[in-house]
């Protein structure tokens, strides 16, 4: 029996062994691309107090513990760095790494933004005040150069290679910890976030935490292959999701800001969306895919080779377009009037559109629309009104529609029509005023999707409208 129990021990002891040298092995890869990786600390001049809101503010009534504490960190604790009361110099952390021997170094946007001095810290306890070369909002990446030679540099690598399952690295400054190293693997590749339409991001389960933002993420060829960016939390700490910026993202990026001090974005100029399930049973598509376009700007790239609202984009240059989120960084990443082309689907027609790529130009502020007064119509559960001369203002280069007034239970609530959307087309029919919309409700077909395009909050949206009875 004991001769039994000392086999299983040993075979267990083996088997973990070899679990064990199945794993890699990071200490090689630390030990040489560690001294190239630095920490970022920014400070920014103090504004003036804010008068009327006392130093030691009450808490809110109802606050979260974690919330709490949060909140005693800015407005109470002087070393908080965010008190209303305080008149202190405010000071941030990153991490960040040498990409040339003469003092390149490379970093995010939102590590440095609005600095009034950037201080880097090298693994040799040096420290350097940093200039900031350029930096672009939209991909969150700046470059900074210090004044220096011979320094250590990273090997750059081809993200266009990792597979999703791969092991990668990190090497950071989290919560100003110099020097911290975790792994994990590439869970997806070409993501799309909130406000980051023009960078497909590497997803992986690495830990990132504050004061890792700029900091290398490597293969396991000891090459960077992004930039550590964001995590998805819900706390305000890793929670198994953080997004790097792939590296080819990022070289285009660099290249333009040394040659011309910033970054230019192509453009196309349209807004778009996913096609639902809904959307494309009422397009006639056998399968959801591609980018519908739901508002083609004037005087664009769009809107001069005659791309139209409705149209569905379902290649660039050759490249399929599964979803919406595909697209910007394909158009984003194309030098400024270069030719591309698009396939689309066309009232159930496949054509080809070229186009000329023209400069992403800043965005605008939507101003609000106000209710008028309102016509019933009862088939969908909604109430509409005509638009007023200044709505009509209000709403850039909206010359049609009805304004949504009240919603009530039915087919237009199932949908997701709101009060304040405005309704600009119903199956392809454009909708000028209320007597349109009327004429054209009454003729829909009952059990069937339609496609309706309407604008919320200076963003127009397609959505699927089936009337059940």
């Amino acid at each position: 029996m004991l001769n039994k129990v000392i086999c299983c021990v040993f075979l267990m002891v083996l088997g973990s062994q070899a679990v064990i040298a199945q794993l890699p092995d990071f200490t090689e890869m630390v030990k040489t691309n560690g001294v190239a990786v630095v920490n970022i600390s920014t400070t920014q001049k103090a504004k003036p107090a804010v008068k009327g809101i006392p130093k030691n503010q009450q808490m809110p009534e109802g606050m979260p513990p974690e919330m709490e504490e949060l909140f005693k960190h800015f407005f109470n604790d002087p070393n908080g760095g965010g008190g209303f009361g305080e008149s202190e110099d405010t000071q941030s952390l990153g991490s960040g790494f040498i990409i040339s021997q003469d003092g390149y170094i490379l970093t995010n946007h939102h590590v440095v933004k609005d600095a009034d001095e950037i201080v880097v810290k090298f693994s040799d306890r040096r420290e350097l005040v940093a200039k900031l070369i350029g930096s672009d909002a939209r991909t969150d990446i700046a470059l900074l150069k210090v004044q220096a030679a011979d320094l250590p540099v990273v090997s750059i690598g081809s993200p266009n290679d990792l597979k999703v399952g791969e092991w990668v690295l990190a090497i950071g400054s989290p919560f100003g910890f110099e020097q911290s190293v975790t792994a994990g693997i590439v869970s997806a590749k070409g993501r799309s976030l909130p406000g980051g339409n023009y960078v497909p991001f590497i997803q992986t389960d690495v830990a990132i935490n504050p004061g890792n933002s700029g900091g290398p993420l490597f293969n396991m060829d000891g090459k960077v292959v992004g930039i550590n960016s964001q995590i998805y939390s819900r706390t305000g700490g890793f929670m198994g999701l953080s997004f790097a910026i792939p590296m080819d993202v990022v070289m285009n990026v660099v290249q333009q800001i040394k040659t011309g001090g910033k970054a230019a974005h192509g453009w196309l100029g349209v807004q778009i969306q996913d096609v639902t399930r809904q959307l494309a049973e009422s397009f006639g598509m056998k399968k959801p895919q591609g980018a519908l376009v739901s508002k083609v700007m004037p005087s664009s790239p769009a809107e001069k080779a005659g791309l139209q609202i409705g149209d569905i984009i379902t290649e660039f240059n050759g490249k399929p377009i599964e979803s919406s989120a595909d697209l910007p960084p394909m158009v984003g990443m194309t030098p400024i009037n270069e030719e591309g082309k698009l396939t689309i689907i066309r009232q159930g027609d496949t054509e080809t559109i070229a186009f000329k790529v023209g400069l992403l130009p800043d965005e605008e502020l939507k101003t609000p629309l106000h209710k008028t007064e309102a016509k019933p119509t009862n088939k969908l559960g909604i109430t509409v009104a005509d638009l007023t001369d200044e709505q009509r203002e209000a709403l850039e280069n909206i010359k049609n529609g009805v304004l949504v007034q009240e919603v009530e239970s039915g087919s237009a609530a199932d949908a997701g029509i709101q009060s304040g959307d405005v309704i600009l087309r119903i199956q392809n029919n454009v909708v000028r005023n209320v007597s349109d919309f009327d004429k054209i409700v009454k003729n829909l077909p009952v059990g069937k999707s339609v496609a309706v395009l309407i604008q919320r909050r200076g963003s127009p949206v397609f959505l699927a409208l089936k009337i059940d009875k």
